[in-house]
C-alpha cells in the first residue's frame, strides 16, 4: 500500500481524501494541518496531526499531497516538503511555473525524492492535451478556454486581500471566440478576447470596497489582463447563490494537414466538472501513485505530468491496460 500524507484539509484536501480512500493500492497515513488538529474532523476517520510533525513522520509516508493555495502556500511548502518526502501539488500560477519547478527540483534532488508539480486539470491534464494535439497537428494553433466555473486559485487570491471576508470567482469563456476557433478561422487572441472574470465578494465590515475592487482588477497574473467585474454581496447571498464549485473547459487545436495543407482538422478535449476540487483531488492522487513508482526506480527531482509515463498514473496493471486501454 502506498502511504499518503495529505497536507491541508480544505476543499482539495477533502477531494484527495475521497480519492485515496477509494484507491485499492493506497492508504492515508495522516492529514496534516496548520490549524489546531483537535478542531479538524476527517470524513474517513484519518488521524489529524500538526503540520510541524511532518518531519518526524517522514519515514511513515511514501508521498505527501500538498493541498495549499498557489498564491502564498505552495511556493514555499512544496520545496520545503520535497526535502523530506515525495511530493505532489497543484500549483496553477502559470507565469511562475518555471520558477516553482526550479525550486522544487533543487530541493527534491538534494533529498533524492520526486516532486510532481501542477497536477490539476489545468495545468495538468490540459497540459497533456495541448502537447498531444500540437504533436499531431504541428501546423496549427492551440487555444484553451476555462469555465464557466469557479476558479479555486483565483477565489483564494481574492480572499487574501485585506478587507475581504469571503469570495468566489467565475471564469467565463467568450462564446464568440470559441466559435471562431471551431470554425477554423485561426484567430489571434489576447487574454481579454477569450475570457471574462466575474468576482463575488463579501467585504468585512467597514472595509474600503473601492480599494478592494482596485486590488482585484490590477492583480498581476490573475485579473489585470482580463475584463473583470466585482460584485459585493452579503455572506448569506454568497452561501445561497455561490456555494458550489463547478468548473470545466476545453483545449482546442485547429491545424492543417496534406501536401498543400488543404485539410482542416480540429482536436477538442473537454471537461465538465460538478466539483472542481474533487476532480483535482483525483488527479493529485493518480500523480502520487506515479511519484511513488518513479522514486522506487531511483528517479528524483521535479517533474511535470508530461514527464510521467501514462501507465504510471493508473491503478491497473500492464495486462489490463494492454487489453482494455490500448
Amino acid at each position: 500500500m502506498i502511504r499518503i500524507g495529505i497536507v491541508g484539509y480544505g476543499n482539495i484536501g477533502r477531494g484527495v481524501e475521497s480519492a485515496v480512500t477509494a484507491a485499492p493500492d493506497m492508504e492515508i497515513a495522516a492529514v496534516f494541518t496548520r490549524r489546531d488538529p483537535a478542531s479538524v474532523s476527517t470524513a474517513s476517520g484519518a488521524s489529524v496531526r500538526s503540520y510541524d510533525s511532518i518531519a518526524e513522520m517522514k519515514d511513515d509516508i511514501d508521498v505527501l499531497i500538498i493541498c495549499g493555495g498557489s498564491a502564498t502556500d505552495l511556493p514555499w511548502m512544496t520545496p520545503e516538503l520535497a526535502g523530506l518526502c515525495n511530493v505532489i501539488d497543484s500549483f496553477d500560477t502559470h507565469a511562475r511555473i518555471p520558477e516553482h519547478f526550479a525550486n522544487v527540483d533543487e530541493a527534491a534532488k538534494k533529498s533524492g525524492k520526486v516532486g510532481i508539480i501542477s497536477c490539476g486539470w489545468d495545468p495538468g491534464y490540459f497540459s497533456l492535451a495541448r502537447i498531444y494535439a500540437d504533436a499531431a497537428l504541428p501546423d496549427g494553433d492551440s487555444y484553451t478556454f476555462w469555465g464557466r466555473g469557479v476558479s479555486q486559485g483565483h477565489s483564494d487570491a481574492i480572499r487574501r486581500i485585506d478587507g475581504v471576508a469571503d469570495a468566489r470567482q467565475y471564469t467565463v469563456p467568450i462564446q464568440e471566440a470559441v466559435d471562431r476557433v471551431r470554425n477554423n478561422e485561426h484567430p489571434v487572441f489576447c487574454a481579454r478576447d477569450m475570457h471574462l472574470r466575474e468576482c463575488y465578494v463579501v467585504a468585512e465590515e467597514g472595509a474600503d470596497k473601492e480599494a478592494i475592487e482596485q486590488a482585484i482588477k490590477t492583480m498581476p497574473n490573475y485579473f489585470d489582463e482580463y475584463d473583470t467585474t466585482v460584485t459585493f454581496v452579503t455572506q448569506e447571498e454568497l452561501d445561497r447563490d455561490h456555494s458550489g464549485l463547478p468548473h470545466g473547459g476545453s483545449v482546442l487545436r485547429s491545424g492543417r494537414t496534406g501536401n498543400d495543407l488543404e485539410f482542416n482538422n480540429t482536436i477538442e478535449y473537454r471537461l465538465d466538472l460538478d466539483s472542481n476540487p474533487f476532480f483535482t483531488g483525483s488527479i493529485l492522487t493518480a500523480a502520487a501513485r506515479a511519484a511513488f513508482r518513479m522514486n522506487a526506480e531511483g528517479q528524483c527531482g521535479a517533474k511535470a505530468l508530461f514527464d510521467v509515463p501514462p501507465a504510471y498514473l493508473s491503478q491497473h496493471d500492464r495486462s489490463e491496460l494492454l487489453a482494455h486501454m490500448l
